[in-house]
């Protein structure tokens, strides 16, 4: 087995390395041409490849510029601050599959400079009035830049002992750069200045999953919404862990990392305690355990072995919280019922899975149909040996069929209810089926329609 130590960090500027690398490249150019002036050539030539040289001058410093603006990645696994570069390239992923972002970079995603007086006057100097939330790492701001455009603003908890702050910031810094896909909250740029630590990130104005659960946000989520949301989560960690250069394990998924769109789509959050794999071939990163009481893989619990297994197991969380409405750990039900994966298996098992429902959800032949296929789901997720859960671009497809079977039996039954109804009140207003289709889910009429990630 391969081992990868834990990361440790090593500050840079980026300003400092830019002079560096500029200086570097314009010495090496000019060391080139004085190298060739050695020889002879006769005056009639002499013009026309002085100025061939002088454009290879040119040539070699922005070209290496470029080069050197990627993210430094030592082999050891030191954590290094990314200097953005606005070039893109494309990752091993194919812009047609649904699983990867069509705006993916290879290297890192392009990001802006912002200054701390910029942030500050964003955010009206970080006023408690503009505050959005709140965590283990520090507060979330939401701010106004200058074009109108609306940000949030993660301001790290300003702590002289506590090293693991900085050690997130820098991380989830690094993790971000690298990374872009519509079901992941996008870095727009980030600022340092003394002893304040500060990312600019795009907004999410819907909340927070587990407040929709919590009845905290919006009106109650239906099934249908839950599943895509579900279909969201697994495609951006199909993406992490199958679609980037190097794996990327998200360490801490959970419903309050997961935050909502106005659409009801969902973007995975929190990238601190994200761990990068040195090589895709390894099986495992040995590291401290970080995550999560309640999503936490038991295997990775007890060898301190991490897998993109482990992102899988709290998946498998996840999706019986989201079917459930209960938190994993719940303290004031019963002792049977305090661990919830652990009750909501014991009812599956027993055939009672309709028991584990939300109470909030609408029951329907559909909806509870729907809930039992996606506990099974969970059941897999959860399976104690690590080789023996799916991968995630098999759960995603598993999801995507029990939605597709939702739609179906949602279009079958609302076209006999209305076949139904018309039978008895001529007043009942007349359905078009593809309209509803269209109205209710953006199907078009046609057969093929495809499920699109937010």
């Amino acid at each position: 087995m391969k081992r990868t130590p834990s990361p440790s960090p090593l500050v840079l500027s980026s300003s400092e390395q830019t002079v560096n690398y500029s200086e570097t490249n314009h010495g090496h150019a000019v060391v080139a041409i004085k190298h060739q002036h050695k020889k002879t050539l006769p005056a009639v030539n002499f013009i026309k490849v002085a100025a061939k040289k002088v454009t290879g001058t040119f040539r070699v410093f922005f070209t290496k510029k470029r080069n050197d603006n990627s993210v430094p990645e030592g082999g050891d696994g030191e954590v290094r601050k990314p200097s953005y570069s606005t070039e893109t390239r494309s990752t091993r992923s194919r812009s047609s599959d649904s699983y990867s972002s069509t705006s993916s970079v290879g290297g890192q995603v392009m990001a802006i400079n912002f200054t701390i007086g910029e942030i500050y006057k964003a955010t009206e100097n970080l006023s408690p009035a503009n505050k959005i939330g709140e965590g283990g790492f520090g507060t979330v701001y939401k701010g106004k830049l200058r074009d109108g455009s609306i940000v949030a603003v993660k301001r790290a908890r300003k702590t002289k002992s506590d090293r693991s702050i900085f050690l997130e910031f820098k991380n989830e810094i690094l993790t971000l750069s690298k990374i872009e896909h519509l079901n992941l909250v996008r870095l727009l740029g980030y600022v340092e200045d003394r002893n304040e630590r500060l990312m600019v990130m795009e907004y999410v104005g819907n909340g927070n999953l587990r407040e929709h659960l919590d009845g905290k946000r919006g009106n109650g989520l239906e099934v249908a919404e839950l599943l895509d949301i579900a279909i969201d989560v697994a495609h951006a960690l199909t993406y992490l862990h199958t679609y980037t250069d190097n794996p990327i394990i998200h360490r801490d998924i959970k419903a309050s990392n997961i935050l909502v769109t106005e659409k009801l789509r969902a973007k995975v959050s929190d990238f601190g305690f994200a761990r990068l794999a040195a090589d895709p071939s390894v099986t495992h990163i040995s590291t401290q355990v970080k995550g999560t009481v309640g999503y936490l893989d038991p295997e990775y619990l007890r060898t301190y072995q991490l897998t993109e297994k482990s992102d899988v197991y709290s998946f498998g969380v996840l999706l019986i919280e989201m079917m459930t409405g209960r938190y994993p750990i719940e303290q004031k039900k019963q002792v049977k019922e305090r661990v919830t994966i652990r009750w909501a298996m014991q009812k599956l098992k027993a055939g009672d899975a309709i028991f584990v429902m939300d109470p909030r959800l609408r029951r329907s032949p559909a909806s509870t149909t729907a809930v039992e296929k996606v506990l099974k789901l969970a059941h897999r997720c959860l399976a104690p040996s690590r080789q023996s859960r799916p991968a995630m671009k098999n759960c995603a497809e598993v999801l995507w069929g029990i939605r597709k079977d939702v739609r179906e039996r949602a279009l079958s039954s609302s076209a006999a209810a209305a076949a139904s109804t018309s039978n008895h009140s001529a007043n009942y207003p007349a359905r078009n089926a593809q309209e509803t289709r269209h109205t209710s889910f953006g199907i078009e009429n046609d057969e093929n329609y495809k499920f699109n990630s937010a």
